[in-house]
């Protein structure tokens, strides 16, 4: 079995590699041997009198260069990276590795699989003694939360941000404001099965009533004061559907007529302060004219249940310091 449908992707993969290092070298010795001049410039000058010398690198400097390209050769030597080239150690990441006869010599799993495995092995005493406990409990012991913190950093930050305080399109974390529901199952849930939410487009409607429903959302957190258009946009509003997800009663058979949010449904609570995309009428008109499309991937299937409790239980901490 071959990773590649013709043996000339294999020597064109080991080609682009070896070129790629003696290209390295000869730019590295060519810039090695230039000479220092006093007073020799590129001709290059800014400001009228600002010149670039044409100066060497300092030798330790070039020293570091050539290391690296001494510790490619090395890792090329033990690990994949060379066309089909396994490396000395065989270490694979794939699900199966291949023997000498590019035959499949290994169907239990690749040897990245068997490090996580033993990882895993080693992490499963300190994670069931934590899936014991409570998220609000979990919160408050220090050791738990620094491991916590370290997953957050592993696959978190990157929407949520290093502060877990979000951005643009990306809720934040350490205030009370929750979607989906602040509650230790409901945090949990939310990582563990991941959040579909999609805000219905409205391009049925004019641009003076969306203006007009934009003023009037606004107005409930008192970000707007266009009198006559909140007027205009709170009738556009109840005759439109926007009840139907923002009403917290709604779900229950019990509507209270009041926008403030459905968490079943991840709907927005519309009389607070806290906006995920902008406060900014254009930016809130362009919500309700075109809608949003958003997703929070679920964790249980790559993490685990017990790393997905301490994650739920470190943002539960954020919110509850």
């Amino acid at each position: 079995m071959s990773d590649f449908t013709s043996e000339f992707w294999n020597f064109y993969v080991i080609g682009i590699v070896v070129l790629s290092l003696l290209a390295c070298l000869i730019l590295l010795w060519s810039q090695g041997s230039v000479t220092y001049t006093a007073g020799k410039t590129t001709g290059h000058a800014w400001d009228e009198d600002l010149e670039e010398y044409n100066n060497p690198m300092p030798k330790w400097w070039s020293l570091l260069f050539y290391l690296t390209v001494v510790f490619s050769v090395v890792y090329l030597f033990f690990f994949p990276g060379l066309g089909k080239y396994q490396g000395y150690l065989n270490w694979s990441s794939a699900k199966y590795s291949l023997g000498a006869d590019g035959t499949v010599a290994n169907q239990a799993g690749s040897k990245y699989q068997s490090e996580v495995d033993t990882v895993n092995r080693k992490l499963e005493p300190t994670l069931n003694r934590y899936l014991a406990l409570d998220i609000p409990t979990l919160a408050k012991d220090p050791k738990a939360m620094e491991m916590g913190q370290r997953l957050f950093q592993s696959y978190c930050i990157q929407c949520h941000g290093s502060d877990a305080k979000g951005s643009k399109g990306f809720p934040n974390l350490t205030n009370d404001d929750w979607q989906w529901g602040g509650e230790p199952e409901q945090i949990e849930a939310t990582i563990a099965g991941g959040r579909t939410a999609a805000m219905t487009p409205h391009t049925d409607m004019s641009d003076e009533t969306v203006k007009d429903i934009a003023n009037y959302v606004l107005s409930l957190s008192g970000e707007s004061s266009d009198s006559e258009r909140i007027a205009r946009g709170e009738a556009a509003f109840r005759n439109s559907d926007c009840l139907t997800c923002h009403d917290p009663g709604i779900m229950t058979g019990q509507p209270t007529g009041v926008p403030s949010g459905n968490i079943l449904m991840g709907a927005p609570n519309l009389t607070d302060k806290v906006w995920l995309y902008s406060r900014n009428p254009e930016v809130v008109a362009d919500t309700i004219k075109n809608g949003r499309n958003n997703q929070m991937p679920g964790w249980e299937g790559f993490l685990g249940k017990g790393k997905v409790h301490l994650l739920a239980a470190y943002v539960y901490s954020q919110s509850h310091k």
